[in-house]
């Protein structure tokens, strides 16, 4: 059963704790590559604020994450024993003395072929990102040197953990228009994409890639309202049968792809992270992780099964059909595995994050080290 990796001896966890306060780990820095699930608010620098109630468990108000909380970047961030990632693209208030965080809601791995208000992608696909990790670290080599107070040393480029958590908005923007069928053909060219990706990073001094793998999407309540699908599609947990299934299967390939480039680098560290089978234990088995709701969102509208309305997206309100409508949050968002539909909440985000770092989540196995 997973849920035996997923209890951390008290022990364990208050030496880890000492350790990341009283000593250094051996990553100084996190720069991250990926879309909305790992966006610390680089999207909302160029584009209007996420309104509320996204933030409200932590940092009570919104900080540009879709989520009420903490996500998966941050967590590591914490493991590691360093500040919560700023966003590239944040132009204000930003620290990057311990990485950068590239991420923006909407991210592909592939360039889109037309505009975010069209296409609804955004513009900062994972090669943009690529390239705007070489301009900072151009930046960093140049300015360092002059004093500069929120950059960090040139040297940390081979000393930082790379994430990527991308690949989730090329399975889903055009899965209910094209189907799984169509969708699967452009998944090499995803997988490719993360790989050479990684590659150009090694080049640059990355020697330590961290790479989470898909999500259930099956299980969110945004696809369980909007895919097409008939009653023997759904599995006994709620989930969507031949959407998981078709996951899993760019999840092998996405492996396979990585294990491969792994062995290329020799002297790189190239980590397959099973983040899906965490939070799919979580959908599956709330209950068993202090939790209560798993197919249904926290903040949405219309209530029912998976209270989502794909009309009014969390904390909007909008006129239709003669009434005002409003995705409004939930009182106990520790208690749901989904956010918005879309999303994970901070507690969900915890609880794979302690999974991931305590068990068999990684290939190979991973840990972070202090001295």
């Amino acid at each position: 059963m997973l849920r035996q990796f997923w209890v951390v001896p008290v022990v364990a966890l208050v030496a880890a704790l000492l350790c990341e306060a009283e000593a250094g780990c051996e990553y100084e820095g996190i720069f991250n590559f990926g879309d909305s699930n790992s966006d610390t608010g680089g999207f909302w620098s160029v584009f209007p604020e996420a309104p509320p109630p996204n933030g409200m468990t932590y940092f009570k108000h919104p900080v540009g994450r879709a989520s009420d909380g903490r996500l998966i970047i941050d967590f590591i961030a914490e493991r590691i024993g360093i500040p919560y990632v700023s966003p590239y693209l944040k132009s204000i208030g930003s620290d990057y003395r311990h990485g950068a965080n590239f991420a923006t809601l909407a991210s592909t791995v592939r360039i889109p072929q037309t505009s975010l208000f069209v296409s609804g992608l955004s513009p900062f696909a994972l090669p943009i990102q690529v390239n705007q990790l070489k301009h900072f670290k151009a930046q960093v080599e140049n300015l360092y040197s002059e004093g500069s107070t929120n950059l960090p040393p040139p040297d940390i480029f081979g000393k930082s953990l790379y994430t990527f958590y991308i690949g989730q908005n090329d399975f889903t923007s055009d899965l209910a228009k094209n189907g799984i069928t169509e969708v699967k053909k452009t998944l090499p060219q995803v997988i490719s994409g993360i790989t050479d990706a990684i590659k150009d990073l090694y080049a640059l001094g990355g020697r330590a890639f961290f790479v989470l793998n898909l999500a259930p999407i099956g299980c969110y309540p945004s696809f369980l309202v909007e895919l097409p699908h008939g009653d023997k599609d759904i599995d006994e947990y709620g989930c969507l049968i031949s959407y998981n299934n078709a996951v899993v299967e760019y999840n092998d390939m996405l492996h396979d792809a990585l294990n491969q480039t792994g062995h290329q680098l020799s002297d790189a560290k190239v980590i397959y992270v099973d983040s899906h089978k965490a939070l799919l234990e979580l959908f599956q088995h709330p209950t068993s992780h202090g939790l209560k709701y798993g197919t249904v969102a926290c903040c949405g509208n219309g209530g029912g099964r998976y209270n989502f309305n794909p009309q009014v997206f969390c904390g909007n309100t909008k006129f239709i059909n003669g009434q005002n409508l409003t995705a409004l949050a939930c009182d106990d968002p520790e208690n749901y595995v989904s956010w918005d539909g879309v999303h994970t909440t901070e507690a969900a985000n915890k609880i794979i994050v302690d999974a991931i770092f305590s068990g068999d989540f990684t290939d190979p196995p991973f840990e972070i080290q202090c001295s």
